[in-house]
């Protein structure tokens, strides 16, 4: 009795996937008339609630012993998520969908999934009647149906990516592993998933990739366009908050992105020192690359440089100068030298007073900002700043470079300055809130301890 009932409850099953089907191909855009569709597909639906309610009846009697696991319909599963689905939806190809997962392939794709067809828009609607079908088929089989959840689809894009990290770290050709690794770097940089799949999905993944960058094959090592789209992976892997630390403690990581500060394209050498600087936002991270020979490296690009190079650069060490300890680090390192050069040059000037004003507090940078005779320069930049910031990161370097000796010989420099220009009057009225409380602190100086002419007012 028990295999009869089994049996039947067999033939109810497959009756039902072949009513699925039929609901399913009737839904996804037939070239039938409207009204015979429609009539189609209620008269399916009535046949699958009939079907369910016949198996639910057959299925009670079975003893659960004698039971065995069931196959959920292929109809039911998400092709992107290979379950099954918990709130389908349905795009404009016809085609449904798990909600989370096509909703995080539209944000980057429009063609479907499935068929591969260009989408008339990105939107989606409930599918309803597959979520009605699903869920009286879970109450039939006993079959736990999980609730919606909100968590990030990681998994989504992320099929071949295995696959491409291998042939990057393999001893494969050179022109395998530069087409797998530029894969890689448009892969890292289009999905964040990708970024959170690549480090916390697979295995020792960051040496894997910067494998061909630390090998002693010179054919390897030479190739400049490998060098570029490891490197680049990398800047777009460390953007993720999570990946930061993980990224930074691999042993590999600082010393190749020190070495490709200093050789490799310019796009290689930009992206290493932005890789640092993203890298640096994290304040473990700042003691760890302060403690490398990264730091040389930086400010050498510092200065020789190009203009993005130098900017990422510059944002790199002011991360790591937040960390006092690191302050005497960069200055021997010869920040003050590379820095003052290229404002000099009228290069970079916005981000380089930024950082110099961070480190004006160190004695031997202003030490050496004085003997560069730096303060000529900056009074330049102060009688016609380009923005308010730079007004006050200027003034604010004055201000440092003369507060800790107010000597009356040195400080005559200054009045000199305020007599002719009115640089620091005009500041105090002009500039920013911290500008104008720096430029009244120097104005009293000046009519404390310089003899002769007053402060000449604006």
């Amino acid at each position: 009795m028990a295999d009869s009932t089994e049996t039947n409850a067999d033939t109810l099953r497959r009756e039902l996937q072949k009513v699925l089907t039929e609901i399913l191909n009737d839904g996804g855009g037939n070239d039938r008339d409207e009204t015979e569709a429609f009539s189609g597909v209620v008269k399916a639906i009535d046949e699958a609630v009939r079907i369910l309610t016949c198996l639910r009846k057959v299925e009670s009697k079975i003893p659960e012993s004698d039971i065995s696991p069931v196959e959920v319909p292929r109809e039911f599963i998400c092709t992107l998520s290979n379950t099954i689905m918990i709130e389908p939806v349905i795009i404009a190809s016809g085609q449904t969908y798990e909600k989370r997962y096509i909703t995080e392939w539209l944000k980057h794709e429009r063609t479907c999934p499935k068929t591969k067809q260009v989408l008339s828009h990105r939107l989606w609607i409930p599918n309803h009647l597959i979520s009605d079908l699903i869920t009286q088929w879970c109450l039939v089989n006993k079959y736990d149906h999980q609730k919606p959840s909100d968590e990030l689809v990681t998994e989504l894009f992320t099929s071949d990516i295995e696959a491409l990290l291998q042939r990057v770290s393999s001893s494969s050709s050179v022109a395998d592993q530069i087409e797998a690794a530029k894969e890689l770097r448009h892969q890292t940089k289009k999905f964040p998933n990708v970024r959170v799949f690549f480090v916390a999905g697979i295995h020792d993944s960051i040496t894997r990739l910067l494998s061909p960058l630390s090998t002693l094959d010179e054919a390897v090592d030479s190739s400049l366009e490998l060098q570029e789209n490891i490197v680049t992976a990398l800047f777009n892997l460390s953007i993720l908050e999570s990946n930061k630390t993980v990224i930074a403690e691999n042993c590999l990581v600082i010393p190749l992105l020190t070495k490709s500060l200093k050789q490799g394209t310019d796009e290689t050498r930009r992206n290493a020192a932005a890789t640092l600087s993203s890298l640096s936002a994290i304040d473990s991270n700042k003691i760890i690359i302060g403690n490398s020979e990264a730091v040389k490296a930086l400010i050498d690009l510092i200065e020789e440089g190009d203009l993005l190079a130098t900017k990422e650069a510059t944002s790199t060490v002011f991360n790591l100068c937040i960390v006092l300890e690191n302050k005497g680090k960069v200055v021997s390192a010869g920040l003050i030298h590379a820095a003052t050069k290229k404002i000099k040059a009228g290069s970079n000037v916005d981000e380089l007073l930024s950082l110099l004003a961070l480190i004006s507090t160190h004695n031997r940078a202003v030490e050496e900002m004085d003997k560069l005779g730096f303060i000529y320069d900056l009074f330049s930049i102060l009688r016609k700043p380009s923005s308010l910031l730079t007004g006050e990161n200027a003034v604010v370097i004055v201000f440092n470079m003369y507060d800790r000796n107010r000597d009356r010989s040195r400080l005559k420099v200054v009045g000199e300055e305020e007599n002719q220009h009115g640089t620091f009057t005009k500041l105090a009225k002009q500039g920013s809130v911290r500008a104008a409380r720096k430029a009244q602190g120097i104005l009293q100086w000046i009519k404390r301890f310089v003899t002769g002419k007053e402060p000449q007012r604006a």
